[in-house]
């Protein structure tokens, strides 16, 4: 036998009198599950929020943009004219 043999079983001896020794909390799977839920739980508030943030920034940068429109009309609403008549075609007359 040489060497690497012996250093290999004794190896794996000792793992397995370690992990034989190890005794898992009885409710460690309870107290996981719970800490993933709550990582979950978190995730998506943070989620939640970004989009609100996101959504709100997008229509205050809207609104801006929206304000900075020329307090002057413009061609189309020159105020020439007889009302909606005028922006339609002549019609001909029976």
């Amino acid at each position: 036998m040489n060497d690497t043999d012996r250093t290999e079983r004794e190896l794996r001896e000792a793992l397995q009198a370690l992990a034989g020794g190890v005794r898992p909390a009885p409710d460690a799977y309870r107290t996981a599950r719970g800490a993933w839920l709550r990582r979950e739980r978190r995730r998506r508030l943070v989620l939640a929020v970004l989009i609100a943030v996101v959504f709100a920034l997008a229509t205050l940068i809207g609104l801006w943009v929206l304000n900075q429109a020329p307090a002057h009309p413009g061609v189309i609403f020159s105020g020439s004219g007889g009302g909606a008549s005028a922006a339609s075609l002549p019609r001909p007359h029976p």
